[in-house]
């Protein structure tokens, strides 16, 4: 390599390596780098699996070439240490790019990079052997090796994520677009939903049960849910959409992944059927949030509240049917009322025993009897009507799961003076 100036003693190697080298050694280098650049080659190849590709010339040739560019941008920079390294971490960016597009990870890369610098290296002590070059200085070169390929890596990891981060973003913005035309109603076509479910790499199931959620708590994490899971949290009800719901440990795994949060499950339909199951679901998540099905976190099914949801259906035609049926109790009291409705309903639920009805009430089945009496007289006949009392057991579960809700009342009854007519019966929604 030729004689090459020793670094002075006083000065410090650690902070700035580039600094510190003698810049007549880029000279020295430049003669020997084709020689290098095809040892370093001939390395990687034979030590890098994914970087031995002899009937593919393009691969190899984009090989050559960024071990060129590296080799010839180190020795510019040994020549001139405020040399601007934007075009070759450019290329590593794009490298890393490349790496994210084509599916593979960076360890190849990285692999390759620690060989390249292994070969350099020992190119380069090799050439010391024959010069007068000063340890301190060897080291220096050691040490700039080193940072180039760290800043070399930093860029293609840099590429690498801003790929990955595209590529997951139109990949969740295709699933948000999937769930759009699987909530349609009327259903998409199925060829549209099969195109845009192969683009999102989301294998169509057989079934699904869509999710709607409710608050986090506060100092909850978001839900990891499997990356087979369907998830919008942007929409105005954060909704997910679970495919196989009823598979082995599916029904384990939403649970974990929910624990945190308010979530109902809709119904298992056919997936041409999504828009029915988050139907459901979000009319569980309201009567929760209204306090009528009674939640704070955890996994609801829609499926054991069916009861619930056909009540609350069409409440006004409830509100109607409780107007009438209820209309014997109208003209009494708020608190009477309400005894007497506790005390019917659970006749009917018991099949109309008074001691059950007791029981159920705790009170005595004196006071139970009492009151039976009193709803012969208001009701007379209509309680010896099955589908009366069927009416009447109806109503009486609406009023009674309004009841639950707390701080709201579950009736404003209202009546007109003189004739006791009953105007209507409304919960407060």
């Amino acid at each position: 390599m030729g004689e090459i100036r020793v670094a002075d003693e006083g000065t410090s190697t650690a902070a700035q390596p580039w600094s510190e080298l003698p810049r007549e050694l880029a000279e020295h280098m430049r003669p020997h780098l084709d020689e290098v650049a095809d040892d370093m080659i001939q390395e990687i190849q034979n030590r890098v699996r994914e970087y031995d590709r002899p009937m593919d010339g393009s691969y190899t040739g984009t090989l050559r070439l960024a071990v060129e560019r590296v080799l010839h941008f180190f020795v510019d920079r040994v020549a001139d240490p405020g040399a601007d390294s934007a075009s070759v971490q450019d290329f590593f960016r794009s490298i890393g790019r490349n790496e994210a597009g084509e599916g593979r990870s960076l360890d190849a890369m990285q692999t390759a990079m620690r060989v390249g610098g292994m070969i350099a290296w020992r190119n380069i002590t090799e050439g010391a052997a024959d010069t007068d070059v000063d340890p301190r200085t060897l080291g220096s070169i050691g040490e700039a090796l080193m940072m180039f390929q760290d800043e070399l890596a930093q860029a293609a990891a840099e590429g690498f994520a801003q790929a990955r981060a595209a590529v997951a973003g139109e990949m969740q913005r295709r699933r948000k677009r999937l769930m759009d035309l699987l909530f349609a109603d009327p259903p998409a076509a199925p060829e549209l939903i099969a195109d845009l479910a192969a683009a999102a790499h989301w294998p169509l199931p057989r079934t699904i049960a869509a999710v709607a959620l409710g608050q986090h708590h506060q100092d909850s994490r978001q839900p990891a849910f499997p990356p087979d899971v369907l998830a919008d949290l942007t929409r105005r009800t954060p909704s997910l959409i679970i495919p196989d719901p009823d598979g082995p440990g599916r029904a384990k795994l939403v649970d974990r992944a929910l624990s945190d949060c308010l979530a109902v499950v809709g119904p298992t339909v056919p997936i041409a059927d999504a828009a029915r199951s988050i139907e459901w679901a979000r009319k569980t998540l309201g009567l929760v949030h209204r306090g009528v099905i009674e939640a704070d976190t955890g996994v609801i099914r829609s499926v054991e509240h069916m009861s619930t949801l056909i009540l609350f259906q069409d409440e006004e035609l409830i509100g109607s049917l409780a107007d009438l049926r209820l209309a014997p109790l109208a003209h009494l009291r708020a608190s009477q009322q309400d005894r007497l409705a506790e005390t019917l309903l659970a006749w009917l639920q018991s099949g109309r025993n008074a001691n059950e009805v007791a029981m159920r009430l705790h009170v005595h089945p004196q006071t139970v009897r009492y009151r039976l009496r009193q709803l012969e007289e208001l009701f007379g006949d209509q309680l010896l009507d099955p589908d009366l009392r069927f009416d009447l057991e109806i109503v009486l579960r609406a009023r009674n799961l309004l009841a639950d809700q707390g701080a709201e009342r579950v009736q404003n009854r209202e009546a007109v003076g003189g004739n006791g007519e009953v105007v209507s019966f409304r919960q407060h929604r």
